[in-house]
């Protein structure tokens, strides 16, 4: 199987929502209101299920039929890649802090 862009996308997608959602969830579960921890809530869960189609789409649901988009090859080399752009992304922050707190 050939990893194509949109590959990448859905993986990602997935992926970055899927964490995202879940720590949204637990922040807003941690410290909001009555009506916001219940959001909160909400947001945690559906973390959760997009977590579980991400797994599904990577194969690493055993015992489950295959998915109609299969992501197992390009999961690996679409999360390097995201971890090589944060890592960047957290250099040049450094750098932007340490350049201004020093001015």
């Amino acid at each position: 199987m050939t990893c194509e862009w949109y590959h990448y996308l859905v993986s990602m997608i997935l992926l970055v929502f899927s964490i995202g959602s879940i720590i949204a969830g637990l922040f807003t579960a941690y410290f909001g209101s009555q009506k916001a921890r219940y959001m909160g809530a909400f947001l945690i869960l559906l973390g959760l299920l997009v977590g579980l189609v991400f797994a599904w789409c990577a194969w690493l649901l055993p015992g489950i039929p295959a998915p109609p988009l299969e992501l197992c090859g390009c999961i690996t080399s679409s999360i390097v890649a995201v971890l090589g752009a944060l890592v960047g992304a957290l250099i040049a922050l450094g750098l932007f802090i340490v350049a201004i707190l020093k001015a």
